[in-house]
């Protein structure tokens, strides 16, 4: 580390303020245009977006507004016995009492302390204490006591820049993934929710169109020559009429109403005992809890916190299933869903969907999304609501013709393949960024060389 290079407390590099929560019982404050961030929703670097949002009404009466380039941290909950959740603003935004906010001082860049905050998470980690009822807590006496080394001002932008060129890419990534998600969600509504195909062709033939349809008949009609036709030979695999069921009402003729317990194999886990070292120790299976899915940046899932042995695989009752799984947390959340990109065991807290010929994972996927409601209905419990396999399995499953599965699979399958190499890549760029911030600002690297592996990599 150069002799340009000092060490100042964290208190002394920004002014800090804390946030808080408006009175719930008045709507005035609620529902706004202006995010409210908690450490729930603190899960992006950028930070921009909110569940919660509150109107301008809320600002000073319970939460405060802090401007763009902000840098916000957990500081209060049971998140923070595990990780560090920390994020700069993209935006005006407010916040709550379990996180503080950091405006940079005159002299010191926000994207350079933010990276210097990140690149100190295990030592922060490292400070926080216990609260109760598993809840940790980071004070704010001892975090501002923190210290950093900082560099000539003109030295931190250019670090900044550095480390902010692999962020963007990693959000242009995560951008990218919500896009090719919801082109396969679009077309698996079209298809086999909104039956768009059926409808046309039907309108073609003169045939009728049950009422339940006609508003979406009318937008069809209404397209005119904007509607984009399906390729000849996909067309001619949809029916052109409707009929009805007890099971899910008006359904394209031909289609059947099975079960989803029937058409697909479903399996539950369990988990090894944690006492035991030898299902664990040195595990290279990976072993999937509610948890691993709550924090995915996409429906990719390439890891997980725990991995078991051969012996802890043993212990669970559905072994290993295999790559492309579709994954649901059945409880503590009912609906996190991912997709396995390697073979995984799951705890008793998920229920996997394994994939066939006919039936790929992004099919099953997308059923599961668009069912999500009805598999919510069918939860029970008195501490948590849980979805059990025996209420799952018997849910009312539609099932098209093979050719249209068929079409359906290799048009996402390319859809897919795309996220998996994005997934990949924020991946590769996420562990360069992590290896190289803390060298950088230890001394041991140099800015040259940062740049250099970093120009190699985006």
């Amino acid at each position: 580390m150069g002799s340009e290079w000092t060490q100042r407390r964290l208190k002394d590099c920004a002014k800090w303020y804390s946030g808080g929560t408006p009175s719930k019982s008045n709507p005035a404050y609620w529902g706004g245009g202006i995010p409210w961030i908690s450490a729930k929703s603190l899960s992006e670097f950028f930070v921009q977006h909110s569940e919660d949002t509150v109107t301008s009404d809320a600002i000073g009466n319970g939460t405060r507004l802090v401007p763009k380039d902000t840098i916000l941290f957990v500081v209060r909950g049971m998140s923070l016995k595990k990780e560090l959740r920390m994020g700069i603003t993209a935006r005006p935004v407010t916040f709550n009492q379990d996180l503080k906010a950091l405006v940079a001082e005159d002299g010191v860049d926000p994207y350079f302390l933010a990276y210097a905050i990140r690149a100190k998470t295990r030592e922060i980690l490292a400070l926080v204490e216990e609260a109760g009822h598993g809840t940790g807590v980071l004070p704010t006496s001892v975090i501002e006591s923190l210290k950093l080394p900082i560099p000539l001002e003109s030295q931190q932008k250019v670090i900044a820049r550095l480390f902010r060129t692999l962020d963007d890419k990693i959000e242009l990534n995560r951008q990218m993934n919500a896009t090719l998600e919801a082109m396969a969600q679009a077309l698996f509504k079209s298809w086999f929710v909104d039956f768009d195909p059926v409808i046309d062709n039907a309108l073609a033939a003169g045939n009728p169109i049950p009422e339940p349809l006609q508003k979406r008949a009318a937008a069809r009609q209404a397209l005119g020559e904007q509607r984009k036709p399906l390729p000849p030979e996909i067309q001619q695999q949809f029916p052109s009429r409707f009929v009805f069921t007890e099971e899910l009402g008006w359904i394209p003729e031909g289609w059947e109403v099975s079960t989803v317990g029937h058409q697909v194999e479903t399996v539950g886990g369990g988990t090894p005992s944690t006492k035991n070292p030898d299902f664990w120790d040195g595990g290279s299976h990976a072993f999937c809890t509610p948890k691993d899915m709550s924090r995915l940046g996409s429906i990719v899932l390439t890891e997980t916190e725990r991995y078991l042995t051969d012996a802890g695989v043993s212990k669970v009752s559905s072994g290993l299933s295999p790559s492309g799984t579709v994954l649901m947390s059945s409880r503590a959340p009912i609906g996190y869903l991912a997709i396995s990109n390697t073979p995984i065991a799951v705890n008793q807290g998920v229920i996997a969907m394994l994939p066939s010929s006919h039936y790929g994972a992004m099919y099953l996927l997308c059923w599961t999304q668009n069912n999500m409601p009805t598999i919510k209905d069918r939860a029970n419990g008195s501490t948590f609501l849980e979805i059990s396999k025996k209420n799952f399995r018997p849910i009312p499953f539609l099932v098209p013709n093979n050719d249209l599965l068929r079409h359906f699979n290799g048009q996402v399958g390319g859809l897919y393949a795309r996220l998996v190499s994005s997934v990949e890549n924020t991946a590769t760029l996420a562990q360069l960024r992590d290896t190289l911030l803390p060298k950088l600002l230890s001394g041991e690297l140099r800015v040259p060389e940062a740049e250099r592996q970093i120009a190699a990599q985006v």
